[in-house]
């Protein structure tokens, strides 16, 4: 079996038994988060002006920008799937490396970010906030065997959003053109129609999920055991 068939039926697995858990479709706009946020970093990187985010109770969600040049659009439209994706490979990573309270304050400090300088619609605020003070309390007050489940539902659920969002476009841009979001806004600077951007996304996030897997498949690295000297050490 190819490691693209074995990643697909991972995520149609992992997409089934997450549904499952309650109240779990709630924290799948953490990818929503995610992508909205890699656009106005790009933004702002290429001297353009973010206005504000708009985060939506059925996951989707809009980055309202004004750049001076059209070519930047490019960069721009590329940067929310492909930094959705590029996280969720993060969070596995850290997670093989056991640390996971590491990956969730970096989840905290981007919601801030967030929070602070973009997002604006009442849902999009709501639902940060109830972010933050969540993370808060897994990180201040839980166990770390708590903390370590929800930090892994969170990544799966990054996971699976970053590789289905974008082959979303895919149908969508095969059912009107004009309606597949980022697919569209790069078909408008470029030559290649919508469909191909949403299959060059998928093709990209499906490459970071298999790589996602293999290390979440892989287990943990055993930490190291601490040094101790003094009276009764290394003697």
């Amino acid at each position: 079996m190819s490691n693209l068939i074995k990643t697909v039926l991972f995520l149609i697995l992992s997409a089934f038994l997450t549904h499952l858990i309650p109240f779990s479709d709630v924290f799948r706009n953490l990818d929503t988060m995610i992508h909205e946020f890699g656009h106005a970093v790009a933004t702002l990187a290429l001297q353009g002006e973010v206005r504000y985010i708009e985060l939506y109770a059925n996951h989707s969600g809009v980055t309202y920008s004004r750049v001076m040049a059209n070519w930047s659009m490019i960069p721009i439209s590329l940067s929310g799937y492909m930094m959705a994706s590029l996280f969720a490979l993060f969070l596995f990573h850290v997670r093989a490396k056991g640390k996971e309270k590491l990956g969730l304050q970096l989840m905290t400090l981007i919601a801030v970010l967030a929070l602070v300088l973009f997002i604006r619609n009442e849902f999009g605020i709501i639902w940060t906030v109830g972010f933050i003070v969540l993370n808060t309390v897994m990180l201040a007050f839980v166990p770390r065997w708590l903390r370590d489940i929800y930090y892994l539902l969170l990544a799966f659920l990054t996971l699976e959003e970053s590789v289905f969002g974008p082959f979303s476009l895919i149908l969508y841009a095969l059912e009107d053109p004009s309606k597949a979001g980022d697919a569209t806004n790069l078909s408008m600077v470029t030559p290649l129609p919508p469909v191909v951007w949403g299959t060059i996304f998928t093709v990209f996030a499906l490459m970071c999920a298999g790589k996602a897997i293999r290390i979440f498949l892989g287990g943990k690295k055993p930490r190291r055991a601490k040094m101790l000297s003094g009276p009764g050490y290394g003697e």
